[in-house]
């Protein structure tokens, strides 16, 4: 009798342990989860940037969001996970874009496409993103339809919208000039279209007699001087600069040699002081407008901001020698950021649809290169990450910061 009382409660012990390892297995599933490219050691990140052609002016981007993914994984990584980044050239050419996506997604497996380039370029694959439920995450180009999550809820742009700038600017034009003559040069594209789209939103039916030209350049001219030339023609005393940065450095040279001097507002893609200003002549670009939302690393206003100090200890360590005036690295520093800060809140369930989760329930995040009153917020119905600006001016050889920042809301 004794014996088999004893043999009932080894047999009960035996089941408890066996039903408590259960329990902590199911528990550690439950707290883990994972989809592909992600682990317990590592989150596989993919990109594509134009390292090579027109837009080659942004591959520091993609520089600058490796250097600081290892800044990260030499702090211990994201819950003790490191970023395993991957990046490949698609010359800004779509077809190549499609093809270097297609090998993030089904060669190398990566968890997701973070900041990829370019209007155009993205265009070609976020049906694809979104049939397959990747996430194209932040992506580095301000077109607004990233902003529709009810259609492309995989999809996120990152930097404001360029029809939200050029809102912005037809306010600003309206305020300083009522009886401007505007003349528009714009890239033949959706960035391109999206500006003119949102000048004549605010233009109204105003549009047709404020506007006296509005121009197209393909990316894949060399030069394009004869626009510049045409455009002075029409008499416009007011010129809006939507163009990537080659082609922005053209056009202010271009201008300074015509000795055209009409109001310049310049994309906000375009204000990098080493990319553009430097190339086109400090004197040729002196009083180009412009609207931003990022610091500049070169500008000494910034030099006992507390963000900027970490900045600059990133670049000291990471990216020794790096041209500081270039907006594109405190433009790359943001993003990244931001990006650590969604897979931090992630957690442990580091599944895709959580990823997008975190990504739209962003709250006041502040990332260390933004202008100081500049946030990121986003939500469910909201995947427009930066919708607020400020104007700015280039005066002897730096951007400075003029009037309130204003945001999406106000402006129309």
């Amino acid at each position: 009798m004794k014996n088999k009382k004893l043999a009932l409660l080894a047999a009960a012990a035996a089941l408890t342990l066996l039903s408590v390892q259960l329990l902590s297995v199911q528990g550690a599933q439950a707290q883990k989860k994972y989809d592909t490219g992600a682990s317990d050691t590592e989150i596989r990140i993919g990109n594509v940037e134009a390292y090579s052609g027109p837009a080659s002016a942004y591959g520091v981007i993609g520089k600058t969001e490796e250097a600081y993914f290892k800044m990260i994984n030499d702090q211990g990584g994201i819950n003790g996970r490191k970023i395993n980044w991957i990046s490949y050239d698609d010359g800004y050419s779509p077809p190549k874009t499609v093809e270097q996506v297609r090998k993030l997604i089904e060669s190398d497996e990566v968890f997701l496409v973070f900041n990829a380039l370019g209007t155009p370029t993205q265009t070609a694959v976020q049906k694809y993103h979104n049939a397959k439920k990747i996430p194209q995450l932040f992506l580095a180009t301000g077109a607004s339809k990233w902003n529709d999550p009810q259609n492309f809820p995989w999809t996120m742009g990152f930097q404001p919208s360029y029809r939200v700038e050029a809102r912005i600017f037809a306010k600003y034009i309206l305020k300083e000039k009522p009886d401007a003559k505007v003349a528009i040069f714009y890239a033949n594209d959706d960035f391109g279209k999206d500006y003119v789209a949102g000048i004549k939103d605010v233009f109204g039916d105003k549009a047709s007699k404020l506007i006296v030209a509005e121009e197209s350049y393909e990316t894949s001219e060399p030069s394009i001087d004869s626009h510049i030339v045409k455009l002075k023609g029409t008499g416009a005393d007011v010129f809006v600069n939507i163009s990537t940065p080659k082609f922005a450095a053209q056009a202010i040279k271009k201008i300074a040699e015509l000795e055209w001097k009409p109001m310049h507002l310049m994309s906000d893609v375009s204000v990098s002081i080493g990319a553009v200003m430097k190339p086109a002549g400090l004197e040729a670009s002196e009083g180009v407008l412009s609207a931003g939302y990022l610091k500049d690393a070169s500008d000494p206003q910034w030099k006992d901001d507390e963000g900027m100090k970490k900045f600059m200890a990133f670049i000291d360590k990471y990216m020794p020698g790096a041209n500081i005036s270039d907006a594109n690295l405190v433009y790359g520093y943001a993003a990244a950021q931001t990006m650590v800060q969604v897979l931090k809140q992630a957690g442990d369930n580091l599944t895709r649809e959580n990823v997008m989760k975190q990504a739209a329930s962003l709250k006041d995040f502040a990332p260390d290169t933004l202008i100081p009153g500049i946030k990121i917020n986003t939500s469910p119905t909201d995947f427009a990450p930066i919708e607020q600006l400020k104007m700015w001016r280039f005066k002897n050889g730096q951007w400075e910061l003029f009037g309130p920042i204003i945001s999406a809301e106000t402006s129309g």
